[in-house]
Formats: structure tokens, sequence, C-alpha cells
């Protein structure tokens, strides 16, 4: 069976503002908007996203205001059959979000 891989979008709680670092990174940001986390994966996004929670592997960012997968974001991407499609389609993602004025994380 061959590998396939994942893009995913992950809703932060705003308190993710406090970090100095993030604010650093959407300086562009609508005032109010929605905060997300994008990423990219050979797992299924939604052990992703719980390793993220439990800290293996993962970004700070998700781990401590990871709220919760926001599937209609991202499932019409997937699957897609190579890492170096899903990092592109990563960044591809994140800078639609960041272009309709949202907050955006990605590693």
């Amino acid at each position: 069976m061959r590998r396939t891989y994942s893009v995913y979008v992950i809703r932060l709680d705003s308190e993710v503002w406090k970090r100095r670092r993030f604010r650093d990174k959407n300086v562009h940001a609508r005032p109010g908007s929605a905060c997300y986390y994008v990423g990219a994966t050979a797992r299924d996004p939604e052990l992703r996203f719980e390793q993220h929670k439990s800290g293996y592997r993962a970004s700070a960012i998700v781990r401590d205001f990871g709220e919760a997968l926001v599937p209609e974001l991202y499932e019409a991407y997937n699957p897609i059959p190579t890492r170096a499609d899903a990092e592109a389609l990563e960044r591809h993602l994140a800078d639609r979000l960041r272009k309709r004025g949202y907050a955006v994380w990605t590693n």
C-alpha cells in the first residue's frame, strides 16, 4: 500500500495572541479574526492533532492553544500523493487563509 499525506487545519484559542512570536508573524491579520495552525502529515489528521495535544512531536502553539480540527478548510485537498506536494499545499493553504485576514501559524 502506498503512503499518502494530508494537510490539516487546527483552530487556535485566541489566547495565542499573548505569544509575541505569533503576533509578530501575524501583523496583517484582521483584529478579532480566527487563528489557525496549518500542517501536513503522513498520519490521519485526527491522530496528528492528538499527538500535538499530548506533546509528541508537537508544535508548542498547538499543544498550548489547539482547540479542534477544522475539516471544512482542508478535507477537499486530501489525500495527497507525495510529501513534497503536501508541504507545498500546506504553504498554499496557509497563504490563502492569511490573504483572507486570518492569523496563521505553520512550521
